[in-house]
């Protein structure tokens, strides 16, 4: 066995499994992968947020409140306003990686294969 997978947790048996797929449970809303999306180009605060998913405020916080509880985003404050950014790449990368897969499920060539779309990552 590989020590570096092992390390990782990439084995059928590791412990990471079951958070794994609490992570995958986390991203099975759509709201939530769309402010995946809007935060991996920085933060944004909640509003702007709302804005962009076409959610009110208050549901975009609910959603917030649970991936900031399972550490996806954190937050930074200035005055009263609060600021929420990627906690980390990893989202950002399973959620596009998700994307690319749907592409596949379409048929053809997905977007993601032309050289020139490969920004969504």
């Amino acid at each position: 066995m590989d020590a570096g997978k092992q390390i990782c947790g990439r084995e059928p048996d590791s412990q990471y499994v079951e958070l794994a797929v609490e992570v995958f449970a986390m991203l099975a809303d759509a709201t939530r992968v769309r402010i995946v999306l809007a935060l991996r180009g920085g933060e944004l605060p909640v509003n702007q947020l709302a804005e962009i998913v076409h959610k009110s405020p208050a549901a975009v916080s609910q959603h917030l409140a649970k991936m900031r509880l399972a550490r996806m985003v954190t937050t930074r404050q200035d005055g009263t306003r609060v600021f929420y950014r990627l906690e980390n790449e990893h989202a950002r990368q399973l959620v596009a990686d998700a994307i690319f897969q749907a592409e596949h499920s379409l048929g053809g060539t997905p977007r993601h294969h032309h050289t020139e779309s490969a920004e969504l990552a």
